[in-house]
């Protein structure tokens, strides 16, 4: 049996814009706690695959905890699937202008249900299907090994929810703090000669082995 594990990491606090809908804008993220990173690569394991999305508080992120482990390739792979959730017309406001706007209907979690699609964007519903493919074409890409990810808050509640085989709306229930860790692992099984599954579509089963620790007590 193959196992594959992939190790999530949250990108670092963004500042510039707290309190403001940012979603997949490119905005910059606070690399400056060096005892986090550290904390994080400690953790982290050798001659893994780096994953990360073309939104740059990824890459400055993998970049942060790099500068602690000795085993980081040099070149990180991009995957926009597993870009942050695209929130339309939204992205600038702020959670009140946000709130007032949509006569105060929220969700108990997030920006909206899980189905719902804010104007110009794309629902969690639409990101869980997009992170579901990636997952299932890297997993196949790099089988047998570690996939370290550093990516957004909505694309690793979509993983979870991908690997537990729960419904987007339930995904949203998952808490995914900046720089927490969550791992989940891949067992593969054998595929029947002759019956190659569909691209989107991996098989085998997901354990959860981590969700959402905290860096600082990663150390």
């Amino acid at each position: 049996m193959t196992t594959t594990r992939w190790w999530w990491i949250r990108h670092a606090p963004v500042t510039s814009h707290a309190g403001l809908v940012y979603g997949n804008q490119d905005v910059p993220c606070d690399c400056g706690d060096e005892a986090v990173f550290r904390g994080l690569a400690a953790r982290l394991p050798d001659d893994a695959a780096w994953v990360v999305t073309p939104l740059g508080r990824t890459r400055a992120t993998a970049e942060a905890i790099a500068r602690h482990h000795a085993a980081v390739p040099a070149d990180f792979e991009v995957e926009a699937r597993l870009a942050e959730q695209d929130f339309g017309d939204w992205q600038g406001l702020t959670h009140d202008e946000l709130a007032a706007q949509r006569s105060g209907a929220w969700h108990r979690f997030w920006l909206a249900p899980a189905e719902e699609v804010p104007p110009g964007g794309e629902s969690f519903a639409a990101v869980s299907a997009r992170v579901g493919e990636a997952i299932a074409a890297l997993t196949r890409r790099h089988a047998g090994r570690d996939i370290v990810c550093v990516s957004h808050g909505g694309p690793i509640r979509a993983a979870l929810g991908h690997a537990l085989g729960v419904t987007p709306e339930q995904a949203l229930a998952f808490s995914v703090d900046n720089c927490a860790l969550t791992r989940l692992d891949h067992f593969a099984t054998e595929t029947v000669p002759g019956r190659d599954r569909p691209e989107g579509e991996l098989g085998g089963a997901w354990r959860i082995a981590q969700v959402n620790v905290r860096a600082q007590h990663a150390a």
